[in-house]
């Protein structure tokens, strides 16, 4: 069968490189590389390195150092072997083809990875887990895929699901003893856990904003009217050109994004088009699309000229605005220098905000005061955070809509309860619970769907 072949690839990345990794799994692991090598593997205890060659027809290909890892001590839980070889593209296609001809099957993308799940080393949460520790591109999209790897999700759920099956067993029993009227099940007690199974599921859920903020980039609308400084700020804040500034409005007309990583923070800024009423199909299409992206925004940057516009004024347009009320706007009155420069427009400027407090000053073309509002930007993350405490959150959307559907079934069952429903609904009701939760971590999964999971992995993981 193809998952008990003995596979390899090469894991490191292509182009040239001081070393080159090949690895190989499968039972007749060692054993293969063993017919290529100039030394002998099959005496090396597990956890050993051993230097020595690859001989191709004869001759030394090259020079390497073999990594052995004997099952179920393993990644995939399978005997492992890894060579390093020099990261010379040439040798490790060689090395490559040298082991196909002993037999060894090129890997699939992600194999490695699901065998390691259909091995029992790590449940399926776990090996999507895998490959978003690879994607991570900042310290708290990290963290995530470190938590999720080490079984957060898993452990929350797993606990859960095993009480509920114990609850299901003993309402099919009943079933058996129909005629005498019997109950093992505790109701009440069957109640509490569906109280807070629900309570769990819609934790989670909810936590599928911040999750997915924190594994993709927290995507952060920069807002205001046209010639606020939208675009010069976004330049600032990158510290290069990479949107237009003019003082003819609208000249942005599109969504320009980049992303930086503030504080272990990964944002995707979005510069918009300037908030007005205008004939200008162009750029009426351009308004559209910023009302767009501030509503599926996790975090806002209302940006006004405070030569313009006071922090009054400029509150009142954003709520006319109608925005989500989990909005979380920062108010950046901008052009700080010109209102010192003209005396101080409108009364006396307001004192620079600290860190978590009311309006921040700056100046985008002077680039001043630019690390307060990156403080307010992390800070808003982190106070949105702060209510997960330490649990466990969601960032695929896989297991968001298995929570949903897990969710919609418990409802099932309290609602079941409540009216008295009879122990063999019941227990189809708490099955379809067990069902989406075990989808999850993997107890329910199906060929499509794992060709769908790990298919989306590089070779040789």
């Amino acid at each position: 069968m193809k998952h008990f072949d003995t596979i390899a690839a090469i894991s490191t990345p292509n182009g040239l490189g001081a070393i080159g990794v090949i690895r190989v799994s499968g039972k007749d692991a060692i054993s293969l590389v063993n017919n290529v090598f100039s030394g002998d593997l099959m005496k090396v205890d597990g956890y050993r390195m051993k230097y020595g060659r690859i001989i191709k027809a004869g001759k030394v290909l090259d020079e390497v150092v073999v990594g052995i890892f004997r099952a179920p001590n393993s990644f995939t839980r399978e005997d492992v072997v890894e060579i390093s070889c020099h990261g010379s593209p040439f040798i490790l296609r060689e090395v490559m083809e040298l082991l196909v001809e002993q037999g060894i099957r090129p890997a699939e993308a992600g194999e490695f990875t699901q065998r390691a799940f259909l091995n029992g080393a790590m449940d399926l949460s776990q090996a999507e887990a895998v490959a978003d520790l690879i994607a991570s591109s900042s310290a708290a999209s990290h963290r995530l895929a470190m938590n999720q790897l080490r079984g957060g999700i898993s452990k929350e759920l797993s606990q859960l699901r095993e009480r509920l099956l114990n609850f299901v067993s003993l309402i099919e029993l009943e079933l058996d003893f129909g005629e005498e009227d019997v109950e093992f099940a505790d109701r009440t007690q069957l109640e509490a856990l569906i109280k807070e199974m629900l309570s769990q599921t819609g934790r989670l859920i909810s936590s599928f904003q911040l999750g997915n903020a924190l594994k993709q980039g927290v995507p952060t609308a920069i807002i205001g009217k046209p010639n606020a400084g939208k675009s010069t700020l976004l330049n600032a804040l990158l510290q290069e050109n990479r949107a237009i500034v003019s003082d003819i409005p609208g000249t942005t007309r599109d969504v320009i994004e980049d992303r930086m990583v503030i504080e272990g923070i990964e944002f995707r800024l979005m510069d918009t088009a300037g908030v007005r009423e205008t004939t200008d199909t162009i750029e009426k299409e351009g308004v559209h699309r910023t009302l767009n992206i501030a509503q599926r925004s996790s975090l806002i940057m209302y940006i006004f000229d405070l030569h313009q516009e006071s922090p009054e004024e400029a509150q009142a347009y954003v709520n006319s605005l109608q925005l989500p009320s989990s909005s979380r706007i920062l108010y950046v009155g901008n052009k700080l220098d010109l209102m010192r420069m003209r005396g101080m427009h409108r009364g006396a400027v307001p004192q620079a905000s600290t860190p978590g407090k009311g309006i921040i000053l700056i100046s985008a073309k002077e680039g001043s005061q630019l690390d307060n509002l990156k403080s307010r930007m992390v800070a808003e993350v982190n106070s949105f955070s702060e209510g997960q405490g330490d649990q466990a959150l969601i960032s695929n959307v896989r297991h968001l809509n298995a929570l949903k559907k897990a969710h919609a079934a418990l409802e099932d069952v309290e609602r079941g309860m409540a009216s008295g429903l009879s122990g063999d609904l019941l227990s189809i009701d708490i099955r379809t619970v067990l069902h989406y939760v075990g989808e999850i971590t993997g107890e329910i999964s199906t060929d499509e769907v794992l060709g769908n999971i790990f298919g989306k992995f590089c070779i040789g993981k």
